[in-house]
């Protein structure tokens, strides 16, 4: 089975679990503030195997099946099995740093979800195919991936800055920024096929 069909049945198990069980959120959730004062930094993985609602859930997976089978694809034919695991792992880490250095003198604060590794996986699906078109519920013809990048991360920096919705958009941001340069470092002949796509000479 490949590997992001096992990570989406994960996820959706422990945060389907969690839904009727504030105690099992508690222990997992990203919480700044306890993991510097009790050193829980496991909670950099936990807190991406549960979700707020169906919604956010049901959004993470499907996005997460849809671009998963070609980034782990792609991982599997360029670094070997297994990388792909890692990458998805580190990236739950890695876009959670930025927020638990601005948020781990703020008790209050807390954030969960698969956000951050989502974004790393669209973004790096990006890298493979930048012409791949996304469709969104609101907008009835597909968006180039590349032209998406570009507005998702700008859309990001500006609600990162504003903090109105209660959403970790940094997450997002540095997930986004992540799957890229994870990718690119694995390989940097990529950056020369993706602007070779980009340009329509593949």
């Amino acid at each position: 089975m490949a590997t992001y069909i096992i990570i989406i049945i994960i996820t959706c198990i422990i945060s389907i679990v969690a839904f009727t069980n504030h105690k099992h959120i508690n222990d997992l959730i990203l919480w700044p503030a306890l993991m510097k004062e009790k050193g829980q930094y496991y909670r950099f993985i936990t807190s991406g195997l549960i979700h707020a609602n169906w919604s956010h859930l049901i959004f993470n997976m499907i996005t997460l099946f849809f671009f998963g089978a070609a980034v782990e694809q792609g991982y599997n034919e360029l670094f070997g099995k297994g990388v792909f695991l890692l990458f998805y792992v580190l990236a739950l880490i890695v876009s959670d740093i930025p927020t638990y250095f601005q948020y781990r003198d703020n008790y209050a604060y807390r954030s969960l979800g698969a956000s951050g590794a989502i974004s790393a996986v669209l973004f790096a699906s990006i890298i493979f195919d930048p012409w791949n078109k996304i469709y969104m519920f609101f907008i009835p013809i597909g968006i180039p991936a590349f032209i998406f990048g570009i507005l998702y991360l700008g859309y990001c920096m500006y609600m990162s800055k504003r903090n109105l919705d209660g959403i970790n958009h940094s997450a997002h941001f540095w997930g986004a920024l992540f799957g890229v340069l994870f990718t690119v470092a694995l390989k940097p002949e990529l950056i020369g096929y993706f602007i070779h796509s980009l340009l329509g000479n593949s």
